[in-house]
């Protein structure tokens, strides 16, 4: 996918007077740092001190490290699955090469690699991916519980071949800072994680091609940061990495300045792209996984060096831990909301590993567990190793006093998320919030005020999901557009206005009326509007009755003039269905059991089930990014005339 003209016009339309000029600034370093060839600073008496306390590694449960080897093995035998995408070529990978597609990204000067343009590169995420080596963190993990050397080697190897291949500033691994903030923090868990092993100081800090790539990337960090507009979860990322590194591989001229500047914008970006409810601006909930991740690996890094962190840091890693705490299911699922592309920001578990219930077990055993919030039963590898080096919550010093909810939040008002809850397990989020973060909203969808339904942890009701950033321009669509979410749709349009992939130039604006999820009296209610639409106002009111199990769905469009409506209903891969007229009756089989509801859909309209469409898409279930399968989408039909209002009951069963 290349970038046209307009493109860059509307993409300037969102910057301010300081991002152009600093956008400007790199571009000009760019151009210098192409003839520039700098070499790492001579290093001598280098160590490794930031090591697992002793008894971190025995700590780990033992399921969690059967799941660690088992997977370890399955990397040992070349197997791994990105993105949807089998692989079998992970004994001796080819680090530019794209399965999905068979092309291998071009060589030269990183800057110039046109990584959006698929044609010329391949799926730049199918290439990125195994660059971050999270897989080589896995490996170094299984060493560590195992003492197996196999495991060791295979890391070594590879990671030297890696910087063979990819030195500083040439190929597409050197383009995108995210990239390399988060293939520090890798490398910082990998040499401490091979601790024991012999060769790890030979592979590292006695390894002058190791030192060089680490100080290239530390360099390049400090040059390029995501700014303006782009400082959602790239620059914590790149924050994140920079600081882990300085703190671990502090053996360089400049570790002492990168680590304080990387120190101070890690506090400010942590702080900027967090609510003060705890919740994630990009109100994009796998990034607020991936940012609480890296926040924790970085406070990790921090205590482990003994380096004294603001405060705020841990204060917004509590807040966030709290907020995820209270969104979840009953299954620890949480909501389905904006882009997810499986980024991580630290992997050591195997496959089967539950990424949310891991960050509940490590903020229960960091900043310690309410009593409200929910119970995670299973284990991880993680777990131990982050609270073995991070100072526990309420030791001197930690973090100040604060008070933290004595029950369970249901409505987020700064974020305009509110989660209401039955009986029978029913979860049932509103969205009522802004359309995104900063400028661009890079990961919002046309979203306004949609609902997303469960019941015992199985969409119903569902968010489709993601499933794709480049190359497949009209599936992005897709996926980010108003039909494809759980809302009203006007004149065939968007409520906020796509400017490219990762932009939006019109933002619709959204309020909460009300919202009482203390279900009280036996209902709990939501109400919120939006203004997306040219001269109308779509407004949806929610009420979940605790005795009769319904969920009421109440559209109203207020406007002059006639308008085409479309009302979609996202059903989740799971829920087979039978639409006569506009009665839906919904079945399910959850743990063996059967489960059914009923959706009576508003008579006003023309309903139709779509399943598995293509031309144009609709029907699709994205279980995660590269993947999609199909799902039935309800699609009512019809106009209103003036203020008009659609009802819709979904009732369930037993």
């Amino acid at each position: 996918m290349t970038m046209s003209a307009a493109w860059y016009l509307r993409r300037l339309s969102r910057m301010g007077p300081r991002e152009v000029g600093g956008r400007a600034g790199d571009a000009l370093r760019r151009r210098r740092w192409r003839s520039e060839r700098p070499e790492c600073p001579a290093v001598t008496g280098a160590r490794f001190t930031a090591v697992l306390p002793a008894g971190a590694i025995a700590a780990v449960p033992p399921d969690a490290a059967k799941r660690l080897v088992a997977e370890a093995d399955r990397l040992m035998e070349g197997h791994a699955e990105f993105f949807g995408v089998d692989r079998h070529d992970l004994v001796d990978p080819d680090w530019w090469c794209d399965p999905r597609t068979g092309r291998r990204a071009p060589w030269g000067y990183a800057f110039d690699v046109p990584y959006r343009d698929e044609d010329a590169v391949g799926d730049i995420k199918q290439i990125w991916e195994p660059s971050r080596h999270q897989y080589l963190t896995v490996l170094a993990a299984a060493y560590a519980v195992t003492g197996d050397e196999r495991y060791a080697e295979r890391v070594a190897g590879h990671l030297r071949l890696w910087w063979t291949a990819n030195p500083p500033l040439r190929g597409v691994h050197w383009i995108s800072g995210i990239e390399l903030g988060i293939r520090l923090v890798s490398w910082v868990w990998i040499r401490r994680l091979l601790d024991g092993w012999p060769g790890a100081a030979d592979l590292f800090e006695e390894n002058p091609v190791a030192r060089n790539q680490i100080w290239h990337h530390q360099r390049w960090l400090a040059a390029f940061p995501s700014r303006g507009s782009s400082a959602n979860n790239h620059v914590v990322a790149e924050a994140a990495g920079q600081f882990a590194a300085a703190c671990a591989f502090g053996w360089f001229p400049s570790s002492a300045r990168w680590r304080a500047d990387a120190l101070r914008s890690l506090e400010r970006h942590l702080r900027a792209n967090t609510f003060p409810s705890g919740l994630n601006r990009e109100l994009a909930t796998e990034y607020h996984g991936l940012v609480l991740e890296l926040g924790l690996a970085a406070l990790a890094e921090a205590d482990a060096a003994g380096v004294p962190v603001p405060s705020t840091v841990r204060l917004v890693l509590l807040r966030m831990t709290d907020a995820l705490a209270a969104v979840v299911d009953n299954r620890l699922r949480p909501p389905r909301q904006g882009d997810a592309d499986d980024g991580y920001g630290l992997v050591v578990d195997g496959a089967g590993t539950d990424r949310w219930g891991s960050l509940l077990a490590t903020g229960g055993a960091v900043f310690g567990r309410l009593a409200w919030w929910p119970r995670v039963p299973g284990t991880d590898v993680r777990t131990p190793l982050l609270a073995a080096l991070v100072r526990p919550y309420g030791k001197a010093g930690s973090v100040p006093a604060v008070t933290r909810p004595a029950s369970r939040p249901g409505h987020f008002a700064d974020a305009g998320l509110t989660v209401l809850r039955g009986p029978g397990e029913i979860w049932c989020r509103c969205d009522g919030g802004p359309h995104g973060f900063l400028s661009i909203a890079a990961h919002a969808h046309a979203d306004a005020l949609s609902l997303e339904v469960r019941h015992d942890g199985v969409d119903v009701l569902a968010d489709p999901g993601t499933y794709c950033y480049h190359g497949q321009p009209e599936w992005r669509r897709y996926f980010r557009s108003t039909l494809g979410h759980n809302t009203l749709e006007l004149d065939g349009e968007d409520q906020s206005l796509s400017g490219g992939p990762f932009l939006w130039t019109r933002h619709a604006r959204s309020r909460v009326l009300a919202a009482d999820t203390s279900g009280g009296s036996g209902v709990a209610r939501w109400s919120a509007e939006h203004d997306g639409y040219r001269s109308a106002t779509h407004r949806r009111r929610v009420e979940l009755t605790a005795v009769t199990r319904q969920l009421r769905v109440v559209d109203e469009v207020r406007g002059d003039g006639r308008r085409e409506v479309r009302l979609a209903f996202h059903l989740g891969p799971a829920i087979a269905v039978e639409l006569v007229e506009n009665r839906a009756e919904l079945t399910w089989t959850r743990d063996g059991e059967d489960r059914s509801a009923v959706l009576e859909l508003p008579g006003q309209l023309r309903w139709r089930a779509h399943r598995g469409e293509s031309e144009p898409p609709l029907g699709w279930y994205s279980p995660g990014f590269g993947r999609k399968e199909p799902a039935t989408t309800l699609v009512g039909t019809g106009f209103a005339d003036g203020a008009r209002e659609f009802t819709t009951v979904l009732g369930f069963h037993g």
